[in-house]
């Protein structure tokens, strides 16, 4: 496995990690410039040399981990006999500059019902560096020529988000296939269906956070119909509703889709460790 294996596994495992990289080499050392490793928590690929070069590089790493560093950082060793570390001596006669980069966890958030609220919150989390999630029942919805291209054209045409469109004809199916720690939130044109969403999203291991979009007397019925599906007040907590900051009276799609997306967004750094970069 070489060293883009390593990241890709990381971030399929929604694992953190750090990227160690030879930045520079002066005089003679172990590896050339350009050499890396993939450090987490329980493992390493690659090499950047060996003895007490690599052995300081995942110490350093291993500690940027514990203590979920959010700067990279440079680290310079001198390999020469008079340069004497805890791990030993090293004399090839140069110096090594190293850069430790942290590999965060991309956040994942996902949007189920794509209408006028829906739309304009995908656009505005689409610029933000998450996997993004849009779900819907009705195929229309999801058309390209509504939702425009990610990268390429229309609403979510600048995305930097991973953007994935699923047409489910039962929306609440998709919960399953969501990474661990996803954010969702429920806004789709049918009660029925955010019921069922709520239900299963409750059921659902690993899921962050449970957003959904409607009035007081929606959720008091809501809640009726859930705690007789067998869910505990302490359950019922877990559903935020309405969703969004405090302050926004605008019914308006937009406005309403600005406040959603500022409290996903506070909601994803307070999941993170202190300290630790949520987005890459």
């Amino acid at each position: 496995m070489d060293w883009v294996d390593a990241v890709q596994r990381l971030r399929t495992e929604r694992r953190p990690g750090v990227i160690v990289t030879l930045a520079m080499v002066r005089g003679h050392a172990p590896r050339n410039g350009g050499a890396k490793m993939v450090v987490s928590a329980d493992d390493a690929v690659g090499t950047v040399g060996g003895g007490n070069l690599e052995r300081t590089a995942l110490e350093r790493a291993g500690a940027m981990l514990a203590e979920a560093s959010v700067e990279p950082e440079l680290l310079t060793l001198t390999l020469s006999d008079k340069a004497v570390t805890e791990y030993g001596v090293q004399c090839c006669g140069g110096e090594v500059t190293m850069l430790l980069e942290p590999l965060p966890v991309v956040p994942v958030v996902a949007i189920f019902g794509l209408g006028h609220v829906g739309l304009e919150l995908a656009r505005v989390l689409a610029r933000q560096p998450l996997e993004l999630h849009l779900v819907d029942s009705r195929e229309q919805m999801l058309d390209a020529a509504r939702l425009g291209v990610p990268g390429e054209r229309g609403p979510l045409g600048d995305a930097v988000a991973t953007v994935e469109v699923e047409h489910r004809p039962v929306p609440e199916s998709a919960l399953s296939d969501l990474p661990t720690g996803a954010h969702v939130l429920v806004m789709t044109h049918d009660h029925a269906e955010d019921l069922a969403i709520c239900d299963l999203a409750l059921r659902t291991p690993g899921i962050a956070s449970i957003g959904l979009i409607g009035s007081r007397s929606k959720w008091a019925r809501f809640r009726t119909q859930l705690a007789a599906a067998g869910h505990d007040d302490r359950a019922l907590e877990r559903i935020t509703t309405p969703i969004g900051i405090a302050g926004i009276r605008s019914k308006e799609p937009a406005a309403i889709a600005v406040s959603v997306a500022a409290r996903i967004l506070q909601l994803v750094e307070e999941a993170a460790p202190a300290g630790t970069p949520v987005v890459e």
